[in-house]
């Protein structure tokens, strides 16, 4: 087995590169419940299922209860998610871990992809020797799996920015350059419309081809960006609000008003995030790679440092907001870094040396990998709703959380959209929310009461009883391994607690 992989490694290794990138993603489709962070959940799923159920969740249509105007959020993308949920309900698909493991396999094959082209465009630039660093990097390198699987933009737009940059690198002395570049453009046209701030990446693609003074393919590659923002968000916004772009300029807006809320961070933060995500000292290896292939392959360089500065230069740094160029780095880092070893004399005298910090990255890497492809993340709530949606008609839901730290719940999971009683952290404590939820009409008393984390659980519970007397322990949705590793590390403000679920014995006297 191990002489045919060394064979495959050697004369195909494409081939091996999507065997293993195809068998972990499947891994993360299985067992990569959950989600990642609120934006990938609640932006996306809980928006696009509710407008199936006749309902609006964030309140973002026009003449929804709560809605003003535009929003500022991208209906391109949750509206992909309408069709296909509308689709699944068509065929009687209704279970909702059913149908997120049919949103996670879709995404993990558009990240296929990203692996596939990357080690075209690597191959296609350099070399076959830094085309399999490129390629098995984007493969598995540890959070890439898992993350495919998300519905975070940053990540879903990654296939489309490879996409154009594979139509211009395979193609470089077209016969038709118009053409290439347009098709190219539309490809960064999809990509910009899912996310805007991959805009930032397309123009340095655009001033790249500028400095090689190729006017008519800066001129096509323009029309291809714009032209699928023009019908698809003019077209969405005018008819939702009768004016074209009303979401983007809502959007633009408030970003440059919230521009120092969030995380802010120092400006060399991304610097950190790379050298982390990458494990150094490989990290250290692919950065001087990056670095020292700037001259030669412009087409890239320009548009990763131009993402790179526009990003580090906003105060608010989430470090998903860097992954859109993750792999463009590593593309330009293996070439760079395969070039430089090909002639250094230091390295060619410690190959001991090369060898232990590749063993010493491959290890934890793999490590990593295993846990983090086969992590269900927001274990607790993902579960605690999926079994109420055995209950029908809830209506009602209270939440009781002593902490600082706020949990939202997924009425995806329970498949009904229950108005959910929260503390209100800022104003109130939570016996203060159980009496004023008890003062309320019987109609609009919970069913359900959710006591999140174990700190003063006993006590929390007699005094809802006080209250509620009909309440019932029913059960427990427990965190997952990771959930409880990062809540051990940052109990403070990590929100990764155990939910206990108690029934109001007057709506629901028997357990289902």
């Amino acid at each position: 087995m191990i002489t045919r992989i060394r064979k495959y490694w050697d004369e195909q290794p494409l081939i091996l590169i999507m065997v293993t990138a195809v068998f972990f993603r499947l891994l993360s489709v299985i067992f990569a419940k959950g989600w990642g962070m609120m934006d990938d959940h609640f932006l996306v799923i809980e928006s696009s299922q509710s407008w199936v159920d006749g309902y609006d969740y964030n309140a973002w249509l026009p003449g929804s209860p709560g809605n003003h105007g535009p929003t500022g959020h991208n209906m391109f993308y949750p509206g992909i998610h309408f069709l296909l949920f509308s689709f699944l309900n068509w065929i009687h698909i209704t279970d909702s871990q059913t149908k997120m493991l049919i949103v996670r396999f879709l995404h993990g094959t558009l990240s296929l992809v990203t692996v596939y082209l990357g080690y075209k465009i690597t191959e296609k630039l350099d070399s076959k020797s830094s085309a399999r660093i490129a390629g098995i990097l984007l493969a598995i390198l540890w959070f890439m799996p898992w993350m495919s699987m998300r519905n975070l933009i940053e990540m879903v737009c990654i296939p489309f920015l490879i996409l154009g940059i594979w139509f211009m690198v395979k193609n470089e002395n077209p016969s038709k350059p118009f053409r290439v570049f347009l098709l190219a453009g539309l490809w960064f046209g999809l990509a910009f419309i899912i996310r805007p701030q991959s805009g930032v990446f397309s123009a340095g693609v655009i001033i790249a081809i500028m400095i090689r003074k190729k006017w008519k393919g800066s001129i096509a590659l323009l029309i291809g960006l714009v032209l699928p923002f023009l019908v698809t968000q003019g077209g969405i916004d005018f008819y939702l609000w009768h004016k074209p772009f009303a979401e983007i300029s809502e959007y633009i807006m408030y970003n440059l008003s919230g521009k120092d809320s969030y995380v802010v961070l120092p400006w060399y933060n991304y610097f950190l995030v790379i050298w982390g995500l990458l494990i150094p000292p490989v990290s250290l290896f692919l950065f001087f790679g990056f670095i020292r292939s700037w001259k030669k392959h412009l087409i890239l360089f320009i548009p990763v440092v131009l993402f790179f500065i526009a990003h580090s230069c906003v105060p608010n740094k989430q470090e998903r907001f860097i992954l859109p160029v993750i792999p463009f780095f590593i593309i330009l880092g293996s070439i760079g870094w395969t070039e430089f070893m090909s002639g250094s004399k230091f390295w060619q005298k410690n190959r001991k040396l090369l060898h232990a910090s590749w063993a010493f990255f491959w290890i934890i890497n793999l490590v990593l990998l295993g846990f983090v492809s086969t992590m269900y993340s927001k274990k607790a709530r993902v579960e605690t709703m999926h079994y109420l949606s055995r209950y029908p008609d809830i209506h009602q839901i209270m939440v009781a959380d002593y902490s600082n730290a706020p949990e939202l719940f997924p009425c995806f999971y329970c498949g009904q959209w229950p108005h959910i009683y929260e503390e209100l952290r800022e104003h109130e404590n939570t016996d203060s929310l159980i009496i004023r939820v008890s003062k309320r009409p019987i109609d609009e008393q919970p069913r359900f009461i959710l006591f999140t984390g174990d700190k003063d659980l006993e006590q929390r519970v007699i005094k809802a009883r006080k209250y509620f007397p009909s309440l019932e322990y029913e059960y427990t949705g427990e965190p997952g391994l990771i959930d409880k590793v990062m809540h051990w590390l940052n109990p403070s403000h990590n929100v990764n607690r155990p939910v206990y679920i108690y029934r109001n014995n007057f709506f629901f006297p028997e357990k289902k």
